[in-house]
């Protein structure tokens, strides 16, 4: 469609696309439910009051373990490339959320003059709104995909930074440089990033804080709510409750 701004809202019990592109910039709102959305650079989790921005060109898939129910604008190229090239999870702020709703809903076309300038709102909300760390790039590296395979397998398991290169056959060092140069994050760091990720999925489905700490192998329940803390500035049990006026501290 030639406007500037396409929107639909979907409601599904449980779902995966097929590897797939856009030509037209997509948002994905995600109002209830959560989504994991998977490309070449690794993987994002979008949990309710985020949306996940994916840049017109890029492959990539969805899936939703559950009922899920969210609102996708199709956003004309040449609108967003301040936005840059890369896909990036974003609070939705309310004044997003009434445009993305509006957009997405029935009764969305207006005349041409509108619909332009409240896309060009749009794109500057877009640009202000908090990006969240729920991004898991994935490492290139055969002995680290083979760790980060495993470590999904198997989050509850505690092991150090050695004992996971003895399990793969590298040293700790050069563990640590090949985490840094595959995914500019240190493993101590990426190994959170992968907790916080999964314990979205965990929660989302219902299950307790106690529980999803112990699936992921912490030994107390304080230090599972510290390490979540720490790296979305609320407590797990608040996350998705937190006021929609307010965004999560991105760390």
């Amino acid at each position: 469609m030639a406007r500037p701004v396409v929107g639909v809202s979907l409601a599904l019990r449980r779902g995966e696309t097929d590897v797939h592109r856009h030509r037209k910039s997509q948002l994905m709102y995600v109002l209830d439910g959560l989504i994991t959305l998977e490309t070449g650079d690794g993987l994002w989790v979008v949990p309710p009051r985020c949306a996940i921005w994916i840049p017109s060109g890029i492959d990539h898939f969805a899936r939703a373990a559950g009922p899920i129910h969210v609102a996708s604008l199709y956003v004309q190229p040449e609108l967003v490339a301040s936005l840059g090239g890369h896909c990036r999870v974003l609070f939705v702020q309310p004044l997003l959320r009434e445009l993305v709703i509006r957009f997405a809903g029935p009764e969305h076309r207006g005349d041409a003059g509108r619909e332009q300038r409240l896309a060009m709102v749009l794109v500057d909300e877009l640009l202000s709104a908090p990006e969240q760390p729920l991004h898991l790039p994935m490492p290139m590296d055969r002995r680290l995909r083979r760790l980060a395979e495993a470590m999904l397998e198997a989050p509850s398991e505690r092991l150090t930074a050695e004992q996971w290169g003895d399990r793969v056959g590298a040293s700790q060092r050069t563990l640590a440089r090949l985490f840094q140069r595959d995914t500019g994050m240190s493993f101590g760091r990426w190994r959170q990033q992968l907790q916080v990720g999964l314990a979205l999925q965990h929660l989302a489905a219902g299950e307790s804080v106690t529980q999803v700490g112990l699936a992921l192998g912490y030994e107390s329940t304080s230090a599972f709510i510290a390490m979540f803390r720490r790296l979305l500035g609320t407590t797990p049990a608040r996350y998705f409750d937190a006021p929609e006026a307010t965004a999560p501290s991105s760390g």
